[in-house]
């Protein structure tokens, strides 16, 4: 549907009063308005009343039936903002309509996997059917068929919903109704409904528990969940929650949208402010968070003189405040999660240790100041949840990456839950097994590092106490479900400064900030392809390159990677890997069909061997002749220190070194060698990609060897990271040691990086349109699109017009062809 035609639907503009536009748009046809407006109605659930669908479809109740229907077919959460029309007018239940809906994929012999999220996670909740219980439910189907009585799916299903935790500040309001239901309840339960019918809705917890729960599991009551203006919640590690498939509705997207967004600091009136977004849509997002158990509302919401005795024992969360001694909660919280017999009655216990750590103390007994401040936001990407979730690092774990990837944020409040996990993932794995602990314990030692730490923040003022900044972590594809103006509000509002992992993946785009400062890439093109060549291009060295443009095809591997055993390949939108050349030309050519590709010599012998060199530089990096152990005064490395700012940023440099017929790898490490790496199973930054894992290591005495075999002019530099990487502890440790030695986070080093960022940015975006042949534009299709429908691969990255060729200190246009030989002191370089 046209957008603005949404917009005018939204806005409640009859047909008179359409533009001109929006009327031509639709073929000047008033039914073909009519026909929109009745289905972006039913599609985004909306009330019939005092909305622009009254006028086009008088029947009220066929609107709701066709809207229910619709739901249903979509299998879209319950609309639970209309249960007064759903209970009362049509009767349905959300236990009865996601009884329809389990019916009909049962039916349909369809896989669980079909379930949205969202509404996975209900279904579990209400009816406790989660992925093995609907397999065990599909072979009785299907083993009933076998024999004479066979059973329909409608007789397996559960015929009341399960226990479901309720809060007693929820609002318990009467359904529909009949004087044969009246009859069958209890005394006690007839009173409740009296007093519901003579003085209208009752806060749950003033009526006895157990009544609530009779009441609501007979359809006679449907409870609301009421979120007011000033409402702030909390959002635990998530339990329950389904990770199925992403559909795509309204509310859907809204959910995701507000996940990443919430703090327990704004309220909900000053969220939708800053998402730009209908209160009633965001308060309608909010109370289904805490209908599933995905967040608390904080704050006492029923006073303990109005709680009816019999919820004193009920397995819920608000009451307790105030009630349980905090360290108890926050000692049971490191010692396992509690499990409870409701579902989600165990997230209800989890999140509340987590809200009284919040208020009270922390794992490190910080003194954290009553008023809020802004934060430090660490931005990752899905590869570390994945690691997280594949490793099988520690029993509780899980669902704090389910949280990550999920919700795309873990608040400060609950990092003290998730350092505890993380202290218990043991130092040592098997095989590849060992990456994923490795990227854990390096996290945790980044968290530790960038969390209250006074050192890094010493010119906060005499008047502001210095305890360092809080840390929220958050998740870039999650951020980039945002439109870039509310992205930017969210940040602002929340953050003082950004810090990427490094290295983000090539599969998604970094976050570009010139506000709050971002240690990272600064814009995309600073995390692309064309940085590393503008990075050659500046210094004058790098490894021999060939940048294809999207559509080429190659008959033979071009005459400069012919002396290489193996060659570095990356695709445009993915991460690095380093083939074999033998058999790389059917590859390439498959490749080059859908994005262009980076050909780069690797290894002459073998895999080449790269190393890792962490900035910034200290003084006494930049001393001394050099040598395997002193790159920081290779020559590259100057050139580069002065057209790129390495001062007032964080990250790691690259260097290779091709003509690798030694395979070693030494064992004592010096300040500003970093890291070394050989072979396949390293991919030039980190990334996920293995290829092939080499593991022999020399013995200590090696260096003095390596020494005296490395020469200046066999290192090349290869990549250059902003940011902080999580692949290998060693660097991390250096990277973090420089942070504060050079006082990164300090107001003025801030400053200067603001300034330094828009520099770079410009180079290199002047760097690209050189190269470029006028007429291209940003390729809406560059990329690779992904299940999650996240935006595409450096998204607004301009693709190669041209192919470009790397050799001798020179970057020009490669024709394809091999050139005559040509006076390379008399060739102009661009600058």
């Amino acid at each position: 549907m046209n957008t603005d035609v949404e917009f005018h639907i939204r806005q409640n503009y009859p047909w008179t009063k359409l533009p001109a536009n929006v009327k031509q748009s639709l073929g000047n046809s008033q039914r073909e308005y009519e026909k929109q407006v009745l289905l972006y109605s039913i599609r985004n659930q909306l009330r019939f009343r005092n909305n622009l669908v009254r006028h086009v479809r008088k029947d009220e109740r066929k609107y709701y039936e066709e809207l229910l229907k619709y739901s249903r077919d979509h299998l879209m959460l319950y609309p639970y903002h209309l249960s007064d029309i759903m209970v009362k007018g049509l009767r349905v239940t959300p236990f009865s309509y996601y009884t329809g809906i389990m019916e009909d994929i049962m039916n349909s012999e369809k896989s669980y996997d079909s379930l949205p999220n969202f509404t996975a996670a209900d279904c579990l909740r209400l009816l406790g059917i989660g992925r093995n219980q609907y397999i065990d439910l599909m072979n009785q189907c299907r083993s009933s068929k076998k024999f004479f009585r066979k059973k329909s799916a409608r007789d397996l299903l559960p015929t009341k919903p399960v226990e479901i935790s309720v809060e007693p500040w929820w609002v318990a309001q009467t359904g529909y109704i009949t004087e044969d239901d009246i009859r069958v309840c209890s005394t006690a339960e007839k009173k409740a409904i009296d007093k519901m019918i003579d003085s209208g809705p009752q806060l749950a917890g003033t009526i006895e528990f157990n009544v609530v729960l009779s009441l609501y599991n007979r359809g006679f009551i449907y409870l609301d969940v009421p979120i007011s203006d000033d409402s702030c919640i909390s959002v635990p590690p998530l339990e329950g929650f389904v990770m199925n498939r992403v559909q795509g509705d309204y509310f859907e997207t809204l959910l995701y949208k507000i996940f990443v967004s919430i703090d327990e600091q704004t309220n909900v009136a000053e969220l939708a402010n800053v998402l730009e977004i209908d209160l009633d849509l965001v308060k309608n997002a909010v109370s289904m968070y805490c209908r599933l158990g995905f967040a608390v509302k904080k704050g006492q919401a029923i006073g303990s003189d109005q709680l009816h005795p019999t919820w004193k024992n009920a397995p819920s969360v608000n009451r307790l405040k105030g009630t349980m001694d905090p360290q108890k909660m926050l000692l049971s919280w490191e010692q396992g999660s509690p499990v409870m017999e409701g579902g989600s009655s165990a997230t209800d216990t989890d999140t509340t240790s987590l809200e009284d750590q919040a208020d009270t103390a922390s794992v490190s007994s910080l003194s954290i100041p009553a008023a809020p401040t802004k934060r430090i936001a660490f931005l990752f990407d899905s590869t570390l949840t994945a690691f997280l979730m594949m490793g099988n690092l520690s029993p509780n774990l899980k669902s704090h990456a389910v949280t990550m990837f999920e919700v795309g944020k873990l608040s400060d409040e609950t990092l003290d839950s998730f350092l505890a996990e993380l202290e218990k993932v043991e130092s040592t794995a098997e095989g590849e097994a060992q990456r994923y602990f490795d990227h854990a314990l390096t996290l945790k030692n980044t968290i530790l590092f960038l969390r209250y730490n006074k050192e890094l923040t010493q010119d906060q003022g005499p008047d502001i106490p210095n305890i360092g900044f809080p840390l929220d972590m958050l998740r870039c594809e999650s951020l980039l479900g945002l439109d870039q103006a509310t992205c930017s509000r969210v940040l602002n509002k929340n953050y003082k400064l950004l810090v990427s992992m490094a290295p983000l993946s090539n599969e998604i785009r970094p976050i570009s900030s010139c506000t709050p400062q971002h240690i990272g890439p600064a814009i995309p093109e600073v995390s692309s392809i064309w940085f590393k060549l503008y990075l050659y291009h500046v210094t004058g060295q790098g490894p021999p390159s060939l940048l294809l443009s999207k559509g080429s095809r190659l008959r033979k591997l071009p005459d400069i990677f012919q002396v290489y055993d193996r060659l570095l390949i990356t695709s445009w939108g993915h991460d690095p890997g380093v083939v074999p050349t033998s058999n790389v030309l059917t590859m390439l050519n498959d490749a080059l069909t859908h994005s262009a590709v980076l050909i780069q010599g690797h290894g002459m012998h073998g895999h080449g061997e790269t190393v890792h060199i962490p900035f910034p530089f200290d003084e006494e990096d930049l001393k001394g002749d050099f040598s395997y152990s002193n790159m920081c005064v290779h020559q590259a490395l100057q050139k580069l220190k002065d057209q790129v700012d390495l001062e007032h940023q964080c990250g790691y440099i690259t260097m290779l070194n091709s003509n690798n017929r030694l395979r070693r790898r030494p064992s004592d490490a010096t300040e500003c060698r970093g890291d070394t790496h050989l072979g396949g199973g390293f991919d030039t930054n980190g990334s996920t990609e293995s290829f092939e894992l080499v593991t022999e290591e020399t013995n200590g005495d090696s260096k003095g060897k390596t020494d005296t075999l490395s020469s200046e002019d066999e290192w090349v530099p290869l990549d250059l990271c902003f940011g902080m990487p999580l692949f290998s502890s060693e660097l991390n440790r250096k990277v973090c040691r420089k942070i504060a030695s050079h006082k990164l986070f300090s107001s003025e080093s801030l400053q200067e990086l603001l300034h330094s960022s828009r520099k770079l940015s410009l180079k290199v975006l002047s760097f690209v349109q050189s190269f470029q042949d006028g007429s291209q534009t940003a390729d809406p299709d560059s990329g690779v699109s992904n299940p999650l429908s996240q935006p595409a691969a450096e998204a607004g990255v301009p693709l190669p017009a041209l192919n470009l060729l790397y050799k001798d200190g020179l970057l020009r246009e490669w024709s394809g062809r091999a050139p005559p030989p040509l006076d390379i002191s008399a060739l102009h370089k661009d600058t």
